[in-house]
């Protein structure tokens, strides 16, 4: 799963554009936002193959702007990131949704598990992680694995149990424009700040309460409902 958590938080600033520091303290955080969404304006799409194709750019910068760091981790991050998408967008049933109001702002892909008869092992190996208790789901093709999930830090950050959060607009969109009975994800296990992630927007672990109580290996499982 790629959800994108900063690799350094911005430098806060006072107004006259120094540092801020113990004697010179930044400007005030902005309150959390109360009532409806602040971002009803975000408009969320698929995208077709050949309309993803021709905005690899475009998905590239958004992942790259919001995974942080200096240029040469941008770069790195970037080209990591499209190498697999261009991967992941050859499989049977992919899709992506963006979000974007005057710019993009977020998006959500991933695609069908492969149903009985064709095994689990085309979905990066997702057999050898799944519980017993969702290989039925999986082998009635209603299993949709949630690859990646690239929003803005505000997203992650602020509001992660309302409806309206860009996050579970897109997952949930996702999952129910694929009629999909049950969302899943990888995640690796040393990744905190994804599992925490994934934990607010709603994703719950396949086995027991906590991520070592799944199934041995790099990765654990997290499952979402629609």
């Amino acid at each position: 799963m790629t959800v994108n958590v900063p690799v350094r938080p911005p430098t806060t600033t006072a107004p006259d554009g120094r540092e801020a520091g113990p004697d010179r303290p930044g400007p005030r955080r902005p309150r959390p936002e109360r009532g409806s969404s602040p971002l009803a304006g975000e408009r969320v799409r698929p995208l077709s193959r050949r309309q993803i194709e021709d905005r690899f750019g475009d998905l590239g910068d958004l992942y790259a702007q919001t995974s942080g760091g200096g240029p040469r981790a941008w770069n790195e991050s970037r080209g990591a990131f499209l190498r697999q998408l261009a991967t992941d967008v050859r499989r049977p049933g992919f899709s992506l949704l963006i979000a974007e109001s005057t710019v993009l702002t977020g998006c959500a892909y991933g695609y069908p598990v492969p149903g009985a008869g064709a095994g689990a092992a085309g979905a990066r190996g997702l057999d050898a992680y799944l519980p017993r208790s969702v290989l039925p789901v999986a082998a009635s093709g209603r299993l949709f694995l949630v690859s990646g999930i690239i929003v803005p830090a505000r997203v992650r950050r602020r509001n992660q149990d309302r409806a309206w959060n860009l996050a579970r607009r897109l997952q949930k969109r996702l999952l129910t424009e694929h009629d999909a009975a049950l969302g899943v994800t990888l995640v690796d296990r040393t990744d905190a700040a994804t599992v925490q992630a994934l934990r607010a927007w709603g994703w719950r672990y396949a086995e027991g309460d906590t991520l070592q109580a799944s199934l041995l290996g790099p990765y654990g499982v997290l499952l979402l409902r629609p």
